[in-house]
């Protein structure tokens, strides 16, 4: 049997990324401000932004720390981050990599980073190290097998297609190594890894430009390892993006699972 193919799926170098970022912004960036909010994040504090992919946490994150404050964003490959933009941009693998000045930082973020991650434990592990004590870990998943569909209401062929697109995806993000249902549980994994005062909510959008515009990126993006795999085809893929630009269909994604937790001491 070949060994599992683990190289992330949904590439920083391609120009499509750049799309997914500012739709996975405008959908979620809401909600992961409204956490970094109420878990107190002010002038002075230090943060780590893991995985960052997309500029706008970082730049939310500088601007709620102040010249006082520190963000570091980190990326296996940060070719998206502005250096020049009142943060540190360093190239890491949070697996890989040992994590970047242990027990310092009031709050380390990752959004859909450790669900892409074979080795999330370690991952993990790595984050709470870098915590100061006290210090607060917010975590940020997807969870696609509680909401495996792309389109709810499955009134017709085109939603059918959407819906057979979407497990075809998957199955390529699971044979890279993704857990489809990592998300569910980021509570258990953030106690286990010692953090205390942990809590957890949702965000699962439904229809909108930002939900078509992140759809289209993203079949773009993988379309050529949905034909290697036999996953389907271009007529199928071509149909789908059609009726996607046309504003057709009422698009939908996985449920968001929010989890924070607090390093004790």
């Amino acid at each position: 049997m070949s060994a599992p193919d683990h190289r992330y799926l949904l590439d920083n170098a391609r120009v499509e990324a750049g799309e997914r970022f500012t739709s996975l912004a405008e959908l979620f960036d809401g909600v992961t401000r409204g956490h970094v909010d109420r878990l107190g994040a002010r002038a002075g504090w230090r943060c780590w932004e893991v995985g960052a992919g997309g500029p706008s946490i970082p730049e939310a994150l500088a601007t709620a720390v102040g010249p006082t404050g520190y963000v570091l964003a980190t990326d296996v490959n940060p070719v998206w981050l502005d250096p020049h933009a009142g943060y540190e941009v360093r190239q890491h693998d949070v697996v890989a990599d040992p994590p970047p000045q242990p027990g310092t930082f009031d709050l380390v973020h990752a959004r859909l980073v450790l669900v892409h991650v074979p080795d999330r434990a370690r991952a993990l592990a790595a984050m709470v190290s870098a915590l100061r004590p006290g210090g607060w870990l917010l975590v940020e998943d997807a969870d696609t097998e509680l909401q495996p569909l792309a389109c709810l209401d499955e009134v017709g062929e085109a939603q059918r297609r959407a819906n057979r697109l979407r497990r075809a995806v998957r199955e390529l993000m699971t044979r890279r190594g993704a857990d489809p249902r990592y998300g569910r549980t980021l509570p258990r994994a953030l106690r286990a890894a010692g953090l205390v005062d942990v809590a957890a909510s949702g965000c699962f959008p439904v229809g909108g430009v930002a939900c078509d515009r992140l759809e289209a990126a993203t079949v773009r993006m993988v379309r050529a390892e949905l034909l290697a795999a036999g996953l389907a085809d271009e007529a199928e893929i071509e149909a789908h993006l059609a009726a996607v630009d046309a504003g057709a269909l009422e698009l939908t994604l996985a449920p968001l699972i929010s989890a924070w937790g607090r390093r004790a001491g």
